[in-house]
């Protein structure tokens, strides 16, 4: 029973491990031999854990290969559009100009009702507001409305934003986030002279961001 619990943790670490060296992709946008390495890296993964007969080498060695080979299609990927293309396929436009290619759908085994699922997840309730409907090699569909379906921005009425960069968070949780402070060009003293304010210390926290105008959000841990 350790034996089996020991084996399993350091399976799990192993997979940790190497799925994070795959990269960041979420499930939903791997390519196709990425999905395939996936699900056999689990498969190798699930045998040694629970059979303590077999050597847990049996499964670590086939996962690093595994992992090798992923690397190795990812820099053929990155050096070569053709084969980029054999491996990983190409984009597929189910609609053209408003129009539903049916060559298409049959090709790619779409059918209307699928098509229109994924519209609705893209938030396009209506099938004649879409110009353009790309289906991905990641088998998500990206979505291109007709400019009078779009939604306005700023530039439509010759309006400029100010610019708002990206919010820093400089307390998660009652631990200051130290890199963040020295990314903004500011110190512990300033932090805690700002959070005092909201009559706290940077410790009592839940949460201090400072965003890309100079405001500060803060809100107390209600825990100790």
């Amino acid at each position: 029973m350790l034996i089996t619990f020991a084996r399993a943790i350091m399976l799990y670490i192993i997979v940790l491990i190497v799925m994070r060296l795959m990269g960041k992709r979420e499930i939903g946008q791997l390519q196709p031999f990425e999905l395939v390495i996936s699900i056999m890296i689990a498969d190798l993964a699930s045998i040694p854990m629970t059979e303590t007969g077999i050597p847990i080498t049996k499964g670590i060695i086939p996962i690093l290969g595994l992992l090798v080979m992923h690397l190795l299609i990812s820099i053929i990927n990155l050096k070569s559009i053709r084969a980029r293309k054999i491996i990983c396929g190409k984009p597929s436009i189910l609609i053209y100009r408003g129009k539903i290619d049916e060559k298409q759908l049959i090709k790619e085994r779409f059918t209307i009702n699928e098509l229109q699922e994924r519209l609705r997840g893209n938030n396009v309730v209506n099938i004649g507001d879409v110009e353009y409907a790309i289906l991905e090699t990641s088998g998500q569909v990206t979505v291109i409305q007709k400019p009078n379906k779009r939604n306005t921005i700023p530039e439509d009425f010759n309006i400029m934003p100010d610019y708002e960069g990206i919010p820093y968070d400089l307390v998660v949780d009652g631990e200051v986030m130290h890199d963040n402070l020295k990314a903004i060009g500011r110190n512990y003293d300033w932090l805690r002279k700002e959070v005092s304010k909201f009559k706290m210390l940077p410790e009592e926290a839940l949460i201090v961001t400072f965003d890309g105008k100079g405001q500060i959000f803060c809100q107390k841990k209600e825990r100790k």
